[in-house]
């Protein structure tokens, strides 16, 4: 019974972050339709309603699959000399969980960097900001890579010790 659970746990999360990043890149070719004019590096266009939700709702996922992979894989490693003495299988864990906090920082920031620019009251001219949207998309998909790995290993250490 808890190998079924901890499938449908590892199911839904990857799920979570493939329609998470779908939607980003779908974010980013639904921009990329808009009028825009395009002078060097500088770059005017209008707003995109349908991938400021597209985004949101990516940003939104993201944020829900980590939050689900952390409290489900539960705390394995907190301290330094825990890490230093750790099992090889608990040292992976934490590296997983180092991992998906670093590139939810970076996915989350990129998605909601496209959000902000696809903001109905907002039409902006400035600097190009190409491929926000797909970036985060795509590691959308990275993150649900490591948030799988860092539960099935910090389930699987957790296991062990007790």
């Amino acid at each position: 019974m808890a190998k079924m659970v901890g499938v449908f746990t590892c199911l839904f999360i990857m799920t979570l972050d493939i329609i998470a990043g779908i939607l980003g890149i779908k974010a980013e070719a639904v921009q990329n339709q808009q009028k825009h004019v395009r002078l060097w590096l500088f770059e005017c266009k209008d707003p995109s309603q349908e991938a400021y939700r597209l985004a949101l709702a990516a940003a939104t996922l993201l944020g829900v699959a980590h939050v689900l992979a952390n409290l489900l894989g539960g705390c394995n490693v907190c301290t330094r000399d825990e890490i230093e003495k750790a099992t090889p299988n608990r040292q992976l864990s934490f590296a997983c969980l180092f991992f998906t906090w670093i590139i939810l920082a970076i996915g989350f920031s990129m998605l909601v960097t496209g959000i902000i620019s696809n903001k109905k009251s907002r039409a902006s001219c400035g600097f190009t900001h190409n491929h926000f949207l797909s970036i985060g998309g795509i590691l959308c998909f990275v993150h649900g890579f490591f948030s799988v790995t860092y539960y099935i290993t910090a389930t699987a250490a957790h296991s062990l010790t007790h």
